[in-house]
């Protein structure tokens, strides 16, 4: 049995998995992308999900089984002893209890914390784990555990006649919130969400009902509603959990909860804001393992990777990002970085707030109630020797002038703006208050994005598109004369929407000379539009069309989410 501190990849070559060069090849990987070396080998293809369960068991002296070896010992009482949540949350499954002796599977031996949740669900039980593969575990806990009753689709909450949360002679609301039937629902909800890959779940209070919905690839699906009087206890729950002011329900508050789902690091920003009928409440999920910070993978086509490297290696001068919230700015953002992270720039961000941990990039988070404001924290970051600086948002003139300074003397500037397209963001420059020369001196690129819904890959089929559907994208019927359209039938797969994941569209304004001398004579945004097409930009539209004549989206995601010109 191998010595606990032996490293994962000498064990993978003792195990004749691995070679040297293999492990040299992923140790490059894991500078660029982060994770554990035994994964980044799975992710790599070097090794298998099981290999890895086998040499991680060897690391900490631990067994290694096949579930399927104790599926007839598999009784309601065995299963009763680990809660459906806790199951489905830590992806581990109870195996045989036989002497007060609690044996349960686990994928990871790093993650013991759910061993001790355990212990403390189960006074006076020992618990004794061993390590499966991740699939196998997932399967079986879905076989035993995943009925209707279990998740949050079909599930139902009762509660006992009489037992009111808002009877002043019930225990106080901290208690109530901590009560294990609430802890499980607010559980299942969340497990539920990040199971359905939601970017954010809103718990909303009205005066009939208690709405809980979540936001999937940018639309916003219900899910199945507690009773309304559980409003304010579930909301409690959350601000338990996020170490809010549980008392305080007159003014917003921002909190953030970290918890591990499924043995995967989940961060939950969360927001509540009083409204008529209770406090309303929405978590923005932050799921690190489910974000690729690779420009590869945004949505860039071809020509636009090669234009959007070449601006990141610049020595200096203000690239922006434009868009709505929600656009993805801060994926292109963080993507951009991670391809210039290199032992040789030192990068500083400065946030708000600070969605993902990058290795080797330092971060600043933005805090306002205390002074640290954009504009300040700018100013501390200049005497930091920075090579590359990221601005989260350019939001005053304040901001926007420490950053022109910035790239004066020799820094290369990202940030953000929130305008409908590139050419207006200079205009917004301008209407901030920066002047025109200082735009034209140190502006070298605009990019503006939208994400549009991806074509389920599962369910695509094949169309021809009506004349009026074809209008609307501003094209003629001849145009697209034997072009192939596509849509998503509806899977299992995608949940019968026809979609799965989000892909961005992106507008691409270099600021050349003709867009110099248009700045300097503050043109207006149609001027600087017609320059930016003669110099051959793409505008989010024709972006669209092509994602939509490569089968890659349909025809409703790019009207709804671009404007024709």
């Amino acid at each position: 049995m191998a010595r606990q501190n032996k490293a994962i990849g000498q064990i993978l070559k003792e195990m004749e998995l691995v070679t040297e060069a293999n492990i040299q090849e992923a140790l490059v990987h894991q500078k660029s992308h982060g994770g554990s070396l035994g994964q980044v080998l799975v992710e790599l293809g070097k090794i298998a999900q099981a290999d890895l369960s086998i040499a991680l068991a060897a690391q900490q002296g631990m067994d290694f089984v096949d579930i399927d070896d104790f599926a007839d010992k598999i009784d309601d009482d065995v299963l009763s002893k680990v809660p459906p949540h806790v199951a489905e949350s830590y992806n581990v499954f109870p195996l045989r209890f036989k002497n007060r002796t609690l044996q349960v599977a686990i994928s990871d031996p790093e993650k013991l914390s759910l061993l001790d949740e355990l212990r403390f669900l189960l006074p006076g039980v020992d618990i004794r784990a061993v390590i499966a593969d991740e699939n196998q575990i997932a399967e079986y806990v879905e076989k035993h555990y995943g009925s209707e009753d279990n998740n949050m689709g079909g599930s139902t909450f009762t509660v006992e006649e009489g037992d009111d949360p808002n009877d002043p002679n019930k225990l106080d609301i901290e208690s109530q919130a901590n009560a294990g039937p609430i802890v499980t629902l607010v559980n299942q909800i969340l497990h539920k969400a990040i199971q359905a890959r939601a970017a954010d779940i809103h718990l909303e209070p009205f005066e009939k009902d208690f709405k809980v919905r979540m936001r999937i690839d940018g639309v916003l699906y219900e899910m199945i509603s507690p009773p309304t009087h559980l409003a304010p206890v579930i909301v409690s729950r959350i601000k338990v959990l996020s170490k809010l002011n549980i008392a305080e329900t007159r003014l917003p508050q921002d909190g953030r909860i970290e918890l591990t789902i499924a043995g995967r690091p989940i961060d939950l920003r969360v927001s509540t804001l009083p409204t008529m009928w209770g406090e309303s409440c929405v978590m923005r999920i932050l799921d690190r393992t489910n974000v690729n910070l690779n420009l590869e993978n945004v949505g860039l086509r071809k020509k636009e990777l090669e234009l959007a490297r070449a601006l990141i290696q610049k020595p200096n001068g203000i690239i922006l990002v434009t868009g709505p919230t929600g656009s993805g700015k801060t994926t292109t953002l963080y993507s951009a970085l991670t391809e210039i992270n290199t032992p040789d720039n030192k990068i500083i961000t400065t946030e708000d707030p600070v969605e993902y941990n990058l290795d080797g990039i330092v971060q600043v988070q933005i805090q306002e109630e205390i002074g640290l404001t954009y504009s300040r924290c700018l100013r501390s970051i200049l005497r930091q020797d920075p090579d590359v600086i990221l601005v989260g948002e350019i939001r005053d003139k304040e901001t926007a002038i420490i950053a022109i300074e910035a790239s004066l003397t020799g820094h290369l500037v990202l940030s953000t703006l929130h305008t409908n397209d590139a050419p207006s963001s200079i205009t917004r420059l301008i209407d901030v208050g920066i002047e025109s020369f200082l735009i034209a001196a140190t502006l070298e690129a605009i990019i503006a994005q939208r994400l549009v819904r991806r074509i389920c890959p599962h369910c695509r089929e094949t169309f021809i598109p009506k004349q009026e559907q074809i209008e609307e994208l501003g094209l003629k019927l001849e145009q697209v004369k034997d072009r192939k359209f596509c849509y998503g039938r509806g899977c299992e797969h995608c949940n019968n929407t026809g979609y799965r994941g989000r892909v961005a569209l992106y507008e691409i304004l270099l600021v050349t000379d003709g867009i110099r001398d248009l700045i300097l004579e503050n043109a207006s945004t149609d001027k600087l539009r017609r320059q930016a097409r003669m110099d051959n930009m793409k505008t989010l539209r024709e972006a669209g069309i092509s994602a939509i004549l490569d089968g890659t989206t349909t025809i409703e995601e790019v009207v709804r989410e671009t404007l024709y010109g």
